[in-house]
């Protein structure tokens, strides 16, 4: 192992926005875009909402201060800011993936990015810039995790590599040195956590750990701002992070390429509100019934093969998948992903209106989840491979990769149109506008020009 944390720290606090590629830049103001539009309908939608905005009241966290939060009519302290936009980003499942290190990048590292920028009075381009330190940070470390032993080891990689993501993102924007980032990285490293367990009743963890992840980021880098002592050899060290939560750690992974190989220009954009692993079946299934004319009723079978991670979240135990009892519980159902597909011809967040229906649960329980071989020892692990066997006919399909990702990123306009879908029902007449600005960050001197 070789200085990642180092490495690492010097790459944030040197990364400057004239650096930046036309494409990142690009990239950035539409995921950043995407990951606003969900938290705002969060902040009307999710089940989970009243209880997180309960706590920091009964806490005394609910005092307002200099942060945004998207979607609501009033500011709070940056912490308790950054915590509830990180939890409402990722409350739909609906926010960007990163197939390498398969993690949520945006969730952690932007409600993390927005505060400090907030605190400073930054620029658009300061923020952009900060976000893609963030990025960086995280999805490197994902990859040098190894998702697959990550996953078997029960964390969340999402809120674990996350937590430096975020604590990248605000520290750039609140000027750490290189060495005021090591101890933020080394303080990240105490916090980093982030466990699979919501899995087993469809439990709220996944969210708040989450928003945990990007307020703790921006603790880190506010104590280290402050000459807080952190732990050197966060990453790499004989108890560091990536030797602490993986059984196969790949330190390089983490560095390789670092200043010339973006990785936030692999981040995809999803188009189903649904755990990524179901992604690609659908795509597969809703282009079945489109070129077939597939009938619910006349379906037999639905075999459906993924990756041995996307069994773990979404095809095991098969019997509780096909009776999802809980938005989370949907968000990882092979079974009910597919069955709505089928049934309505899409898949978005009003879908989970379907929770109980009876003829989705007499469809699910038509569909079996197996393990595809042919998809283990990949980079991109989220493809899939569908079966269907009707009265008359069988159908077989393999989606190498599902829609959204980099190869297929979605254009400008249906990234708009995906906003407008999240944000307009609860902005109304004020979603547009808040699109234009985030699309026009770059020229703001004061992201108060957004914000307000």
């Amino acid at each position: 192992m070789a200085h990642e944390t180092e490495i690492l720290a010097r790459y944030v606090v040197e990364l400057a926005y004239d650096d930046l590629p036309v494409a990142v830049i690009d990239r950035t103001k539409h995921l950043l875009a995407d990951f606003v539009g969900s938290i705002v309908r969060a902040s009307r939608d999710a089940d989970s909402t009243p209880s997180l905005m309960a706590m920091l009241k009964d806490l005394g966290l609910d005092g307002t201060g200099v942060a945004t939060v998207f979607g609501t009519q009033r500011t709070y302290a940056p912490a308790a800011a950054a915590l509830i936009n990180g939890m409402l980003g990722h409350s739909l499942d609906f926010d960007d993936t990163h197939a390498d290190s398969s993690l949520h990048p945006s969730a952690p590292v932007v409600p993390a990015a927005f505060a400090a920028a907030e605190m400073t009075g930054a620029s658009g381009q300061g923020l952009i810039t900060a976000i893609v330190a963030g990025y960086e940070v995280c999805c490197r470390l994902g990859n040098g995790l190894d998702p697959t032993s990550h996953y078997g080891r029960g964390f969340h990689p999402t809120a674990t590599a996350g937590t430096f993501g975020a604590a990248a993102a605000a520290g750039k924007l609140l000027g750490l040195d290189a060495g005021q980032m090591v101890s933020a990285f080394g303080v990240a490293a105490s916090q980093a956590a982030g466990s699979l367990q919501f899995l087993v009743n469809g439990a709220w963890n996944k969210r708040y750990q989450v928003g945990a992840a990007a307020m703790n980021g921006l603790i880190a880098a506010t104590l280290a701002r402050r000459g807080f002592v952190g732990a050197i050899q966060a990453i790499e060290g004989k108890h560091g992070f990536l030797r602490g939560y993986s059984d196969n750690p790949q330190p390089d992974l983490a560095v390789s390429g670092l200043g010339t190989v973006y990785e936030t220009l692999k981040i995809g954009m999803k188009p189903y509100p649904a755990c990524r692993y179901t992604h690609a079946a659908v795509d597969g299934l809703l282009t079945l019934r489109a070129e077939t004319g597939l009938l619910p009723e006349t379906i037999r079978s639905v075999r459906i093969g993924l990756h041995q991670n996307g069994i773990v979240l979404t095809g095991t135990p098969l019997d509780e998948k096909r009776r999802p009892k809980s938005v989370v519980d949907g968000q990882f159902s092979m079974p009910f992903a597919a069955a709505v597909a089928i049934l309505t011809g899409g898949f978005g967040w009003d879908d989970y209106r379907l929770l109980g229906d009876s003829r989705v649960e007499a469809l699910a329980d038509r569909i079996d989840v197996v393990r595809d071989t042919r998809l283990e020892g990949l980079r991109h692990p989220f493809g899939a491979s569908v079966t269907v066997v009707t009265d008359h006919d069988r159908f077989e399909r393999h989606i190498a990769n599902p829609s959204g990702e980099p190869e297929t990123f979605p254009s400008p306009d249906a990234i708009a149109e995906k906003f407008m879908t999240l944000a307009g029902p609860v902005l109304a007449n004020r979603a547009a506008g808040l699109y234009e600005r985030l699309m026009q960050l770059e020229t703001l001197a004061d992201i108060g020009g957004l914000t307000a």
